[in-house]
Protein backbone atom coordinates (compact mmCIF):
# COMPACT_ATOMS: atom_id res chain seq x y z
CA UNK A 1 0.00 0.00 0.00
CA UNK A 2 1.25 3.22 -0.70
CA UNK A 3 1.83 6.15 1.45
CA UNK A 4 1.35 9.32 0.50
CA UNK A 5 4.58 11.98 1.29
CA UNK A 6 3.04 13.98 3.83
CA UNK A 7 1.80 10.85 5.38
CA UNK A 8 5.23 9.52 5.38
CA UNK A 9 6.73 13.18 6.85
CA UNK A 10 3.98 12.72 9.68
CA UNK A 11 5.14 9.11 10.76
CA UNK A 12 8.69 10.39 10.68
CA UNK A 13 8.22 13.30 12.69
CA UNK A 14 5.97 11.26 15.00
CA UNK A 15 8.68 8.53 15.58
CA UNK A 16 11.52 11.14 15.79
CA UNK A 17 9.83 12.36 18.89
CA UNK A 18 8.98 9.50 20.54
CA UNK A 19 13.00 8.63 19.96
CA UNK A 20 13.95 12.08 21.04
CA UNK A 21 12.58 11.33 24.22
CA UNK A 22 12.77 7.63 25.13
CA UNK A 23 15.50 6.08 27.27
CA UNK A 24 15.78 3.02 25.25
CA UNK A 25 14.79 0.97 22.39
CA UNK A 26 14.34 -2.88 22.13
CA UNK A 27 13.70 -4.12 18.54
CA UNK A 28 12.10 -7.38 17.51
CA UNK A 29 11.00 -9.15 14.39
CA UNK A 30 6.75 -10.24 15.32
CA UNK A 31 6.24 -12.07 12.29
CA UNK A 32 3.85 -15.03 12.64
CA UNK A 33 2.08 -13.16 15.89
CA UNK A 34 -1.74 -12.96 15.84
CA UNK A 35 -3.25 -9.81 16.10
CA UNK A 36 -4.77 -10.54 19.26
CA UNK A 37 -1.50 -11.17 20.90
CA UNK A 38 -0.02 -8.03 19.67
CA UNK A 39 -3.40 -6.17 20.73
CA UNK A 40 -2.62 -7.40 24.20
CA UNK A 41 1.01 -6.93 23.85
CA UNK A 42 -0.04 -2.98 23.00
CA UNK A 43 -1.88 -2.53 25.90
CA UNK A 44 0.56 -4.01 28.48
CA UNK A 45 3.30 -1.71 26.76
CA UNK A 46 0.70 1.28 27.69
CA UNK A 47 0.13 0.47 31.07
CA UNK A 48 4.22 0.32 31.60
CA UNK A 49 4.96 3.84 29.67
CA UNK A 50 6.59 1.91 26.76
CA UNK A 51 5.43 3.10 23.19
CA UNK A 52 5.21 0.36 20.35
CA UNK A 53 5.61 1.59 16.73
CA UNK A 54 5.30 -0.47 14.02
CA UNK A 55 7.30 1.50 10.87
CA UNK A 56 8.60 0.64 7.68
CA UNK A 57 12.22 0.47 7.68
CA UNK A 58 13.37 3.20 5.41
CA UNK A 59 11.18 5.56 7.55
CA UNK A 60 12.58 4.44 11.33
CA UNK A 61 15.88 5.17 9.85
CA UNK A 62 14.89 8.85 8.73
CA UNK A 63 12.84 8.59 12.14
CA UNK A 64 16.15 8.20 14.42
CA UNK A 65 18.42 10.57 12.58
CA UNK A 66 19.59 13.01 14.81
CA UNK A 67 18.60 11.09 17.82
CA UNK A 68 20.80 8.42 20.33
CA UNK A 69 19.14 5.81 18.81
CA UNK A 70 20.60 6.83 15.10
CA UNK A 71 22.88 3.16 15.38
CA UNK A 72 19.54 1.25 15.27
CA UNK A 73 19.69 1.55 11.49
CA UNK A 74 21.83 -1.78 10.87
CA UNK A 75 19.84 -3.49 12.97
CA UNK A 76 16.28 -1.76 10.93
CA UNK A 77 15.70 -5.17 8.86
CA UNK A 78 12.46 -7.41 7.97
CA UNK A 79 9.31 -6.64 10.00
CA UNK A 80 10.34 -5.20 13.15
CA UNK A 81 8.46 -3.41 16.20
CA UNK A 82 10.13 -0.57 17.89
CA UNK A 83 9.28 -0.59 21.52
CA UNK A 84 10.64 2.97 23.24
CA UNK A 85 10.99 3.27 27.25
CA UNK A 86 9.42 6.89 28.24
CA UNK A 87 10.03 6.49 31.90
CA UNK A 88 12.17 3.43 32.69
CA UNK A 89 15.30 2.32 30.37
CA UNK A 90 14.71 -1.32 31.19
CA UNK A 91 10.75 -1.04 30.70
CA UNK A 92 10.43 -2.33 27.18
CA UNK A 93 13.03 -4.99 27.61
CA UNK A 94 11.59 -6.59 30.65
CA UNK A 95 8.00 -6.22 28.35
CA UNK A 96 9.45 -7.70 25.35
CA UNK A 97 11.42 -10.48 27.49
CA UNK A 98 8.58 -11.59 28.63
CA UNK A 99 6.23 -11.34 25.74
CA UNK A 100 9.25 -13.88 23.66
CA UNK A 101 8.74 -16.17 26.74
CA UNK A 102 4.90 -16.21 25.70
CA UNK A 103 5.17 -16.25 22.00
CA UNK A 104 7.52 -18.57 19.99
CA UNK A 105 7.60 -16.94 16.95
CA UNK A 106 8.44 -13.36 18.76
CA UNK A 107 12.15 -12.63 18.42
CA UNK A 108 14.44 -10.03 19.51
CA UNK A 109 16.47 -8.76 17.28
CA UNK A 110 18.78 -6.27 18.85
CA UNK A 111 18.38 -3.06 21.66
CA UNK A 112 20.16 -0.21 22.04
CA UNK A 113 20.22 2.67 24.97
CA UNK A 114 22.49 5.73 25.35
CA UNK A 115 23.94 5.36 21.88
CA UNK A 116 24.73 1.97 22.20
CA UNK A 117 23.63 -1.15 19.87
CA UNK A 118 23.33 -4.35 21.81
CA UNK A 119 22.37 -7.51 20.30
CA UNK A 120 19.55 -9.58 21.34
CA UNK A 121 21.71 -11.47 23.44
CA UNK A 122 22.12 -8.63 26.27
CA UNK A 123 18.57 -8.08 26.96
CA UNK A 124 19.25 -8.97 30.29
CA UNK A 125 21.03 -6.81 30.99
CA UNK A 126 18.65 -3.70 30.33
CA UNK A 127 15.39 -6.15 31.40
CA UNK A 128 17.44 -6.20 34.81
CA UNK A 129 17.61 -2.84 35.71
CA UNK A 130 15.75 -2.02 38.81
CA UNK A 131 12.34 0.15 38.19
CA UNK A 132 12.57 3.99 39.17
CA UNK A 133 10.86 3.14 42.22
CA UNK A 134 12.98 0.21 43.16
CA UNK A 135 15.77 2.37 42.84
CA UNK A 136 14.62 5.38 44.69
CA UNK A 137 13.78 2.10 47.61
CA UNK A 138 17.17 0.97 47.36
CA UNK A 139 18.68 4.72 47.83
CA UNK A 140 16.72 5.02 50.46
CA UNK A 141 17.91 2.17 52.44
CA UNK A 142 21.24 3.07 51.76
CA UNK A 143 20.87 6.52 53.08
CA UNK A 144 19.14 5.38 56.03
CA UNK A 145 21.53 2.67 57.25
CA UNK A 146 23.97 5.33 58.59
CA UNK A 147 21.28 7.24 60.33
CA UNK A 148 20.09 3.47 62.21
CA UNK A 149 23.27 2.56 62.78
CA UNK A 150 24.02 5.79 64.96
CA UNK A 151 20.63 5.55 66.40
CA UNK A 152 21.59 1.71 67.49
CA UNK A 153 24.65 3.72 68.87
CA UNK A 154 23.32 6.54 70.45
CA UNK A 155 20.68 3.73 72.45
CA UNK A 156 23.57 1.47 73.82
CA UNK A 157 24.83 3.73 75.54
CA UNK A 158 22.19 4.18 77.83
CA UNK A 159 21.66 0.69 78.10
CA UNK A 160 25.71 -0.08 78.81
CA UNK A 161 25.39 2.57 81.78
CA UNK A 162 22.71 0.92 83.15
CA UNK A 163 24.43 -2.67 83.12
CA UNK A 164 27.36 -1.52 84.61
CA UNK A 165 25.54 0.51 87.59
CA UNK A 166 23.74 -2.92 88.24
CA UNK A 167 26.54 -4.72 88.00
CA UNK A 168 28.45 -2.61 90.81
CA UNK A 169 25.23 -2.75 92.63
CA UNK A 170 25.14 -6.17 92.86
CA UNK A 171 28.62 -6.58 93.34
CA UNK A 172 27.95 -4.10 96.75
CA UNK A 173 25.06 -6.45 97.41
CA UNK A 174 27.70 -9.31 97.98
CA UNK A 175 29.88 -7.90 99.58
CA UNK A 176 27.59 -6.52 102.52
Amino acid sequence: MAIRLEDKKAIVAEVNETASGALSVVLADYRGVTSEDMTALRAKARAEAVCLKVVRNNLAKLAVKGTEFECIEEALVGPTILAFSMEDPGAAARLLKDFAKEEEAFEIKALAVGGELMGADQIDRLAKLPTRHEALTMLAAVTQAPITKLARTLNEFPSKVTRAVAAVRDKKQEAA
